[in-house]
């Protein structure tokens, strides 16, 4: 493993902000106290990280974001939750979105050195970029994402409440299904959610990848499939948009949801309950992750805690009518 800018400040028996001044040359440095810190850079073969030395010069009051893209409720919800935190802490957020965005690796290592801290949502920065944010000790918290070691991880819990909504469908009698989602990253979100269904129902259920978590995706993929000669009778999507998308293919084709094909979504977003028919989906605490995230990050930053925490917030399985009526289950 690489050596740190930690590593040298105690070989040398400075602080890291004393090397990082040495090495950058940026204030006032004793000879001897240079000497040594020269001497351990020698000793230790130490090569400077500019991420490394940008963050032992201090604190910034701001907290970095790191998210795919801004569109669409879900992220807007996360992000009022972390604004909302955030700003009664006195700090300030700043944004990266890397949807379309090309040298994702060194926005995210440009960002890292002039933040306390980042929330990374999944898997959207590269590994070899977290692999170093964690090595360097910057404070990191991950939303929607598996555990990671040297950093804590927030997420909605997905694979039981993908497997209730499996049995409610199995319930109704469906025998052919769907599931209608993004290209699945092994352990994300969306990813349990497939696993979760597909324990339930088997070989009964395909995969339809849709390319992006959006309304119009969702509706081209669900015309595809729906057009086709062997279409399914339940289609479970990857979120809430997707199925959005689902709705409107459905009714371009003369298709009645749920007599003709049921519809579930996931994140039960408010166009989920105003939809025609109403939307059965799972909920998931969306603001309350951003919140959560938020609270986090901060007692990493003020050193309220040095160890890492794995939190998986609880979910719901909200039944509409979207799905179709069962006699044992009342829609909400």
């Amino acid at each position: 493993m690489d050596v740190t800018i930690y590593e040298v400040a105690q070989r040398a028996g400075v602080s890291i902000a004393t090397v990082s001044r040495t090495l950058r040359g940026t204030g006032p440095v004793a000879s001897k106290t240079r000497e040594k810190v020269l001497k351990a850079v020698e000793e230790l073969n130490f090569t400077p990280s500019r991420l490394g030395v940008s963050l032992a010069e201090g604190r910034h009051a701001a907290n970095g974001i790191v998210f795919p893209n801004l569109s669409g409720p879900y992220y807007t919800e996360v992000l009022l939750g972390y604004e909302e935190v955030a700003s009664e802490l006195g700090r300030s957020v700043l944004i990266l979105s890397t949807t379309g965005r090309t040298r994702v690796r060194d926005l995210v290592k440009d960002l890292a050195g002039r933040v306390d801290g980042l929330l990374i949502f999944g898997h959207t920065a590269p590994d070899d970029v977290i692999a170093e944010l964690i090595q360097v000790g910057m404070p990191l918290v991950f939303v929607s994402r598996e555990p990671l070691a040297g950093a804590d991880t927030l997420r909605a819990e997905n694979t039981a409440s993908a497997r209730l909504l499996a049995e409610h469908l199995a319930l109704h009698g469906y025998e052919r299904f769907a599931f209608l989602g993004a290209p699945l990253v092994t352990g994300d979100d969306v990813d349990e959610r497939w696993q979760g269904v597909r324990s339930v129902l088997g070989a009964a259920i395909e995969a339809v990848p849709t390319g992006h978590y959006t309304v119009d995706d969702g509706y081209q993929a669900a015309l595809r499939l729906l057009r086709s000669g062997d279409r399914p009778r339940a289609i479970i999507c990857s979120d809430d948009e997707v199925a959005l998308g689902a709705l409107l293919a459905a009714e371009e084709l003369g298709l009645a949801v749920p007599d003709d094909v049921a519809v579930t979504g996931w994140d039960d977003i408010m166009a989920a309950r105003h939809a025609r028919p109403a939307l059965t989906t799972i909920r998931q605490p969306m603001r309350e992750l951003g919140a959560r995230a938020a609270r986090a990050l901060d007692e990493l930053i003020t050193a309220a805690r040095s160890t890492p925490n794995h939190l998986t917030l609880t979910t719901e399985l909200v039944i509409r009518a979207s799905c179709g009526h069962h006699p044992q289950e009342e829609p909400r």
